[in-house]
């Protein structure tokens, strides 16, 4: 009797763990919890196993012991600077240490990680993903979170440590549970903060005879449900509410672009305002027009895409706090192109707006750029991503320096998680990444990632 009171106590501790995780707030990058022991004397197969937050056993992991990194140039993403032959002391989850060859000292017995020909670089952030594809018919459940652990573990080994997904893609709150899977250490993948379904808005009344698909993004038509949909993702533990103010595009026939406006003003404020009561952020999918304009005045933590953004719409960005997610190669592909010249007989193109737009932001003082990417395994690879921060260096001006500085240490600062994880920093989670060549040389060496660590784990040792 008195071993059942006991089991039963290390499995109701796993089930307070979950509800915790489930419902405090991500106001800071998670540790992966310590595995408890089961419940000694352990009369079954083995030696004492671990328990994991579920009450199943499994094999405990080893015990913390201290590495140390050579790293032959180190990118100082606080400073935006280069340093060369430093030393990175890691112990379990964390950096102990960082400083010059010869002035850290290296503990006795300390694994020794030799990248003193390499480059060692922040963990990257990806701050616009998508970790599920779109739903295909005949997909289970199952299959569908199949593709997306895949999807998650090719972002980790391509360098991202940390994403922010934006949309489980008619998944439900599918995202809610892989991260907490990876919070948890039952399976390997990025650091995520997810936004759930999302949240669309419905221009014709609801059809009595076509219930909501509850795997979908909800649907609402009013303020009062604008504020009752976001209640409900909080409830289910997203990190973000993803907002669609903008739908597609067109072009008049004289060339001028038009964008379909989604939500009115009031009902997207009445999102917002809800978001920010509830101690969360809104991301914004905006293209252009009244609805991008809306985006800025109700005050959306971070503008998704933005092709049409204007001078005076970076300004005022800047002026609120704003942050600009562009996902430029997204949104640069060869078959927008195609699409235009189907839908304008050749005479217009987006890709021009939307390279000018970002161009802008660029040059534009005091603005936080942010690197995402939009990758969601249709028209873009999962584990590419670093396309992106090439883009922003050849197409848009940004120097290599800031580019690494947007999709590591500023995506940490739009996600909140800036004292945890985009620079390597004495006290930080252990994210580095290393590639053979120099970065600010050749921004194309992150799409070459040849070593990842994740809190202290390498993933990945070519």
């Amino acid at each position: 009797m008195g071993r059942a009171k006991v089991l039963l106590s290390v499995v109701l501790g796993a089930v307070l763990l979950t509800t915790l995780f489930m419902t405090v707030p991500s106001a800071q990058a998670p540790s992966t919890p310590q595995r408890q022991r089961a419940p000694s004397p352990w009369r079954f197969a083995g030696s004492q196993p671990c328990v994991n937050t579920d009450g199943g056993v499994l094999q405990c992991p080893p015990g913390d012991r201290a590495v140390a990194i050579r790293a032959g140039r180190l990118f100082d993403s606080v400073g935006g600077r280069m340093l060369t032959k430093q030393v990175v002391l890691v112990m379990g989850e964390r950096i102990t240490e960082v400083g010059p060859d010869g002035q850290v000292r290296i503990p006795p017995g300390a694994q020794v990680i030799d990248l003193s020909q390499a480059t060692v670089l922040p963990g990257l952030i990806d701050t616009h993903s998508h970790m599920y594809n779109n739903r295909r018919p005949a997909w289970t459940t199952e299959r569908s979170t199949l593709i997306a652990i895949q999807n998650a573990q090719a972002d980790l080994r391509a360098g991202f440590t940390a994403a922010r997904d934006m949309g489980s893609h008619g998944n439900g709150y599918g995202d809610v549970d892989i991260r907490n899977a990876i919070n948890w250490g039952d399976i390997d993948g990025p650091r995520f903060q997810v936004a759930g379904r999302g949240i669309a808005w419905g221009a014709k009344p609801a059809d009595p005879a076509a219930p909501p698909n509850p795997l979908a993004s909800i649907v609402i038509r009013s303020a009062e449900e604008a504020r009752a949909a976001v209640r409900e993702h909080v409830d289910r533990g997203v990190d973000w509410i993803k907002l669609y103010p903008t739908g597609g595009y067109s072009f008049t026939a004289t060339g001028e672009a038009r964008y379909v406006l989604t939500y009115p003003l009031p009902v997207l404020q009445a999102l917002v305002d809800e978001t920010h009561r509830l101690g969360k952020k809104a991301a914004c999918h905006a293209f252009g027009g009244e609805g991008l304009e809306n985006t800025i005045v109700a005050g959306c933590d971070s503008v998704e895409h933005g092709y049409g953004l204007s001078q005076q719409q970076l300004d005022t960005m800047v002026g609120k706090g704003l942050a600009f997610d562009p996902t430029l190669v997204r949104y640069t592909e060869p078959y927008m192109d195609d699409n235009d010249a189907k839908n304008t007989g050749g005479k217009f193109r987006m890709i021009p707006i939307f390279d000018k737009a970002v161009a802008m932001a660029v040059a534009t003082k005091g603005l936080e750029i942010m690197i995402g990417s939009g990758a969601d395994g249709s028209t873009y690879p999962h584990g590419t991503q670093a396309l992106d921060f090439e883009a922003l260096v050849k197409r848009s001006g940004m120097s290599p320096a800031r580019a690494i500085q947007s999709g590591t240490i500023v995506n940490a600062e739009v996600m909140g998680w800036h004292n945890e994880v985009g620079s390597i920093t004495k006290g930080k989670f252990a994210d580095l990444v290393a590639v053979s060549g120099d970065p600010l040389a050749d921004i194309a060496e992150l799409q070459r990632v040849m070593f990842v660590m994740k809190g202290g784990k390498v993933v990945r040792n070519d």
